[in-house]
């Protein structure tokens, strides 16, 4: 399969700082490739390398199969959309989607002709000639978008696009850029800390963590099968369990934890008896009941109180104390209406099973 985007041993360093560290990864042709990762930890660094704004210090970028080392970024195959858009507003719609051609000496009749086109694409036809004040959030948004794909580029670089709107409006442009990167076909690179953004737009996604990936995976597989203690606490809600393994079993590690709270995960990687330890319980694993019997039977059992309803429609869950050790589990409420009497306070059973939760030794990452 052909590769748009190669990142080959990239390092950069400012001063003592290792900003970037020997990554390497590969984009195929036409896919949604997302970085995902907290604030600071190397991501713009990147992309920024990516587009020819920085120079890496090692390694090397190819784009369609070229180094672009020595490339300048105007002269690389790739486009950039910013948090900030960075729409011209003296310009029109027309205008700033044209602008790119026309810096290319394009003829205004040809001009014209793609800028129609292209705003045809993006669900904007005839706003050719209105202004930019004009546009709600999603509509600057593709317009942005527009501008850099009419100069058909092989990569279209974003840069937590979605961060400046609001929660309703980017629950919606991730439905809509992932629409338009579908219908276009061109190959997005798109860097946001907002795992569900990475999740629900992604063919894959490399997770990244001071510099380094933790982990490069279809979005199932990093929610599933996390291959490290930070990739399973930073993608997805977790309920993190930190003590000591005190028996193997197989490919099971029973552990407890300093207060006493006994639990069984299934083992990643190579974990030995008296090492410390960190299993993790995803909310929606944890089955819940008014009494233990009403388990499942292959489920290690637990009793506590309700400290909090988290009401939030079809994310909705309960923070449990448990009974004997005050460990706080975080429990996704089955969308039946059946615990929708629940108060805080009341006594209730949980569960799960160990094959469902995972554990690490503590302190893991990526090799």
């Amino acid at each position: 399969m052909q590769q748009d985007l190669e990142v080959d041993g990239v390092t950069k360093r400012y001063g003592a700082h290792l900003a970037v560290d020997a990554l390497s990864l590969s984009v195929a042709h036409g896919s949604f490739f997302s970085i995902l990762g907290p604030s600071g930890c190397g991501k713009t660094t990147l992309l920024r390398i990516v587009a020819g704004f920085l120079a890496p210090d090692e390694g090397d970028i190819r784009i369609g199969g070229k180094s672009m080392h020595g490339v300048a970024p105007n002269r690389r195959p790739v486009n950039m959309v910013f948090q900030h858009l960075a729409l011209f507003p003296m310009m029109t719609v027309g205008e700033n989607v044209g602008y790119g051609l026309a810096r290319r000496g394009a003829a205004r009749a040809e001009i014209a002709g793609h800028v129609d086109a292209m705003l045809k694409r993006v669900g904007l036809p005839g706003a050719t000639g209105k202004r930019v004040d004009q546009l709600s959030g999603g509509q600057k948004q593709r317009v942005a978008i527009a501008r850099s794909l009419v100069l058909e580029p092989t990569l279209l670089l974003l840069d937590e696009p979605l961060g400046a709107l609001d929660l309703k409006l980017r629950e919606h442009m991730k439905i809509e850029l992932k629409q338009l990167q579908a219908a276009f076909g061109t190959t997005f690179v798109y860097i946001t800390h907002d795992q569900s953004e990475a999740l629900v737009l992604s063919d894959r996604v490399a997770v990244m963590n001071a510099g380094r990936f933790e982990q490069i995976g279809t979005p199932q597989e990093l929610y599933y099968q996390p291959r490290t203690p930070f990739v399973a606490g930073f993608v997805g809600a977790n309920n993190r369990i930190a003590g000591r393994a005190i028996r193997i079993d197989g490919e099971v590690v029973e552990l407890v934890t300093a207060d006493g709270l006994a639990v069984r995960a299934r083992m990643s990687g190579a974990i030995a008896a008296g090492e410390a330890v960190e299993a993790f319980v995803r909310p929606e694993v944890v089955d819940l009941a008014r009494e233990a019997s009403a388990l499942p039977a292959a489920a290690l059992r637990f009793s506590g109180r309700i400290e909090n309803l988290l009401f939030d429609g079809a994310n909705s869950a309960v923070l449990v104390r448990e009974e004997r050790t005050r460990t706080a589990i975080r429990i996704a409420l089955p969308q039946t209406g059946r615990f929708a009497d629940l108060e805080v306070g009341a006594t209730v059973a949980f569960g799960f099973e160990a094959q469902r939760a995972i554990c690490f030794r503590a302190g893991g990452h990526a090799g």
